[in-house]
């Protein structure tokens, strides 16, 4: 992606290679969770409860909002 870019190089060797520091991670977290979901993926149950996912708990739920907002109107205009 960023093979011939100076300020990237630069980048890595001060901090080390974040990017690919969190890719592996993603991947770790996801072969993990992929694991942890073999029990219930293997029995067949729904992973969802019936009616959809639950708000999170203390966190009231939103309603959809009905309307939309309307465009600024135009500012000043300069001479």
């Amino acid at each position: 992606m960023f093979q011939d870019s100076p300020i990237y190089d630069r980048l890595i060797a001060e901090r080390g290679d974040i990017p690919l520091q969190v890719r592996r991670e993603a991947e770790r977290v996801s072969r993990e969770v992929e694991f942890a979901m073999q029990p219930l993926l293997q029995s067949g149950q729904s992973l969802l409860p019936p009616g959809g996912p639950a708000p999170a708990p203390g966190r009231p739920t939103q309603p959809a909002p009905t309307w939309q907002r309307s465009a600024l109107p135009p500012g000043p205009q300069q001479h």
